[in-house]
């Protein structure tokens, strides 16, 4: 894909769509069938589909009869050690009717940053597409630490969309576009594209934070739109009620073009993985 444009997207041949802890947990939990829905309306194009989700820990709080994000990293990794299981299942459940399976995958920032752990990463999602897998992809949030964590899977998804080649990337929110501040505040206004080499000095977005369920904000998906950007993919930011209209190329959204001349990032080795400033 190389039009900055939004109604490429149903035609691209591989995307990558992630999904924050918010938009599938608790009580957005059921989220995820239209979620699903339309990512297999896309796989049934003949669209390759990464899924990277967010939600282990949010998913397993209530098991371990949590009531907010816990702060500890031993519960924390235990919380992700359940949910995933739980979260697996519940994606698995809706595209059973679509006759699509899943395939997990489970990365560490350190596995995108050895040579042998991403070129093995890259081939099992390789493969996995080759067969119509579709991937799901989190951070391993149970064997993972405060000091080698990803931050947050906006850039994690960056990395993968890197690593895979896609064409698109696609970052599912709880709002539907980027505003110039935060869109509580006076003078906010929605950004409907950035080009290339844009400077963004001049707008606010909201710093990383961390809330019940997960972490993130509108810093950390500009960064993670810039750094997919600049390696030719081009970036829509959205919401998560309206995934069916970004893969179906209507106008929704803040869309981020792709450089129009990248280098082949994909021979370039080891993405540097940069932890963002994220607190337990």
């Amino acid at each position: 894909m190389t039009a900055a444009e939004r109604a490429t997207l149903p035609g691209a041949r591989r995307v990558v769509v992630k999904v924050g802890s918010s938009s599938i947990s608790g009580e957005n939990s059921a989220k995820i069938q239209p979620i699903v829905e339309a990512i297999a309306a896309s796989h049934a194009r003949g669209t390759e589909i990464v899924l990277v989700s967010s939600g282990a820990i949010a998913t397993g709080m209530p098991f371990l009869a949590l009531d907010a994000r816990p702060t500890d990293l031993a519960t924390q990794q235990a919380a992700a050690a359940v949910g995933q299981n739980v979260l697996i299942y519940r994606y698995q459940a809706a595209l059973r009717a679509f006759e699509i399976v899943a395939g997990q995958v489970l990365l560490t920032a350190g596995d995108l940053e050895n040579p042998t752990h991403r070129s093995n990463a890259r081939r099992a999602m390789e493969r996995l597409l080759g067969l119509r897998i579709l991937p799901i992809v989190n951070e391993n949030d149970t064997v993972a630490t405060h000091e080698i964590r990803f931050g947050d899977n906006d850039r994690l998804a960056a990395l993968v969309a890197q690593l895979i080649g896609a064409d698109a990337l696609v970052l599912l929110s709880d709002i539907e576009c980027l505003y110039t501040r935060p869109p509580g505040e006076p003078g906010a206004r929605p950004i409907d594209a950035v080009e290339y080499g844009d400077d963004l000095s001049g707008y606010e977005f909201g710093s990383v934070v961390v809330n019940s369920v997960g972490t993130g904000g509108a810093a950390t998906k500009v960064s993670a739109a810039r750094l997919a950007a600049a390696s030719g993919i081009g970036v829509l930011v959205t919401s998560a009620d309206l995934v069916d209209e970004a893969l179906t190329g209507a106008a929704v959204g803040t869309w981020f073009a792709p450089n129009p001349t990248p280098g082949d990032v994909a021979s370039t080795g080891p993405v540097p993985v940069a932890v963002a400033a994220v607190e337990p």
